[in-house]
């Protein structure tokens, strides 16, 4: 328990995972009130929406008019998630969103070719291509994350040392372009992950790159999210990826019952009760949960949200007694 951190840092991409996945049209409205509620929680970071093709995803095809109504908040950091240079410039024009490079692998070819449409080889040219467009324009490229980290629907178990391997290239590819790489994010796309395979894998990335700061990025699909968080908080992860009420999952998964990220108010719910620092007010979150499943319009997965913190029924049973 040593490794356990004393603060994590949580990204917040419930929007962007959850209006990109719903089957029924929700209001450009309601997608703006959901960011301007979360930018009240003390999250300081919100990715707000994708800037991808609408024919193929189409919960994103009022991605700019969304992210213009946002009320800003000083101190909260807003982004959006993009693939190509086009998304890049559709980013930038925005005029105040956290802008930033991102050198993306994956271990599984046939999600590659589902989710971006691109053979291995063409994907590396483009992130070459991006991170030249990126350094011209002034764009930091300091981030990178390995999608379907843990197992894939198309391709199965993915060997540890696949993705040991796929670190390496990407710190490669940052040294060609003299770029530091401040985290690595290992991503459970699809949700094969278990506290195991979480733990082994990031220790066996560990040991060859103890120098790199590793997050997580876990899908709820099987029901392990909040165990793969508490498994990546016992190896010292400190920073997350996580999504309100639970919203969300990747259209590309190919799997029906595809979930989102593991819910933030239970990461935060579980942060606070093991005495881990958010910045989170953890009730305001939980006002946030269900007004997402009132955005969303059906039950959401995560569980705080209808449970309720235990900070709060202590508070009652204390101003009863």
């Amino acid at each position: 328990m040593s490794d356990l951190p004393r603060r994590i840092d949580i990204v917040e991409e419930g929007p962007r995972e959850g209006f990109q996945i719903e089957q029924n049209p929700i209001p450009t409205a309601r997608k703006i009130a959901l960011i301007d509620a979360l930018s009240q929680t003390g999250v300081k970071h919100i990715q707000t929406v994708s800037f991808v093709n609408p024919k193929r995803v189409p919960g994103m095809a009022d991605a700019e008019a969304v992210v213009s109504g946002i009320t800003r908040v000083p101190g909260v950091a807003y982004s959006a998630l993009w693939f190509n240079e086009r998304g890049l410039r559709q980013a930038l024009a925005a005029g105040f969103l956290e802008v930033e490079g991102k050198i993306t692998l994956q271990p599984s070819d046939a999600f590659l070719q589902s989710n971006l449409n691109r053979t291995p080889e063409q994907h590396i040219a483009t992130i070459h291509a991006l991170i030249k467009t990126c350094k011209t324009i002034g764009v930091p490229v300091c981030r990178a994350s390995i999608g379907t980290a843990f197992g894939c629907n198309f391709q199965g178990d993915i060997p540890t040392e696949t993705i040991v391997r796929l670190a390496g290239d990407i710190l490669d590819i940052a040294a060609e372009y003299e770029l530091t790489m401040e985290t690595i994010s290992l991503a459970d796309t699809m949700a094969w992950g278990t506290p195991e395979s979480v733990k082994r894998t990031i220790g066996a990335v560990r040991d060859k790159f103890p120098d790199v700061r590793l997050a997580l990025h876990l899908h709820d699909t099987r029901g392990l999210g909040i165990a793969n968080a508490y498994a990546g908080l016992e190896m010292g992860i400190d920073r997350f990826d996580s999504s309100i009420a639970g919203l969300g999952g990747c259209p590309f998964a190919k799997h029906a019952g595809a979930a989102g990220n593991v819910a933030t108010e239970d990461l935060v719910f579980l942060c606070e009760e093991m005495g881990i620092a958010t910045g989170i007010d953890l009730e305001a979150m939980i006002d946030a949960a269900r007004l997402a499943e009132s955005v969303v319009g059906h039950p959401v997965p995560g569980c705080v949200g209808k449970g309720g913190s235990l900070s709060a029924i202590r508070k009652r049973l204390s101003a009863a007694a």
